[in-house]
């Protein structure tokens, strides 16, 4: 497997900047959402947390630091999600306007649960392997 260089190579950090993307169209194409600034800014907020942590726990160059910033993102999967779910319970948006949306982030989190779990085997493994030289 090839080491990867740099966080614009992981396949998390682009679908978060894909999420972040959609999340922005949406805030303002939404008339609803567009006035209502702080219900904006939250979503907002939110989805570029996922990315900007995956990328800033990814320069740390360490496992733990990385792992952490990742729990972090994985939040903010679910922030983003619940402020779309909740923008059709108050009729801002339609199940068809944000399910994509909502299917995205759950696939996300997944991804980047994946990448914590192979984090800490790896973790595990290194851990291991300095018990018995």
């Amino acid at each position: 497997m090839a080491t990867i260089q740099s966080f614009e190579e992981l396949e998390i950090w682009k679908k978060a900047q894909n999420l972040g993307v959609m999340v922005f169209e949406l805030s303002e194409a939404n008339l609803k959402i567009a006035k209502d600034y702080s219900f904006k800014d939250q979503i907002k907020r939110a989805s570029l947390s996922i990315s900007n942590n995956i990328a800033e726990g990814f320069e740390y160059s360490n496992n733990n630091d990385f792992y952490r910033f990742l729990r972090i993102s994985k939040g903010s999967c679910g922030e983003v999600r619940n402020c779309l779910l909740f923008s059709e319970r108050v009729k801002y948006t339609t199940g068809d306007e944000v399910e994509q949306m909502i299917d995205y982030s759950r696939s996300l989190a997944k991804q980047i649960g994946s990448m914590m779990r192979y984090l800490m085997r790896n973790k595990t493994a290194k851990t291991t392997n300095n018990k018995n030289p």
